[in-house]
């Protein structure tokens, strides 16, 4: 799965944000794309990366769970 990089300067403040082609694809090769497609494409792109990615991620029983919060 792609990953959205960030890069950052010296002082560890973000500059600039890597875009997987796939994701630059389905935003810019049409023409029509406005502010508000752009940022709701970019939002539903993040939401299902990390739907995928909790899919793989064990699931906590409650004792574990309410240890995890307390730390």
């Amino acid at each position: 799965m792609h990953e959205l990089e960030y890069l950052m300067d010296k002082n560890g403040q973000t500059k600039a944000v890597v875009v997987p082609i796939e994701l630059w694809n389905r935003l810019f090769l049409r023409n029509d794309t406005s502010d508000e497609d752009l940022s709701e494409a970019m939002e539903d792109y993040c939401l299902n990366k990390a739907m995928d990615e909790a899919k793989e991620t064990p699931l906590l029983n409650r004792d574990e769970a309410l240890a995890w919060l307390e730390s």
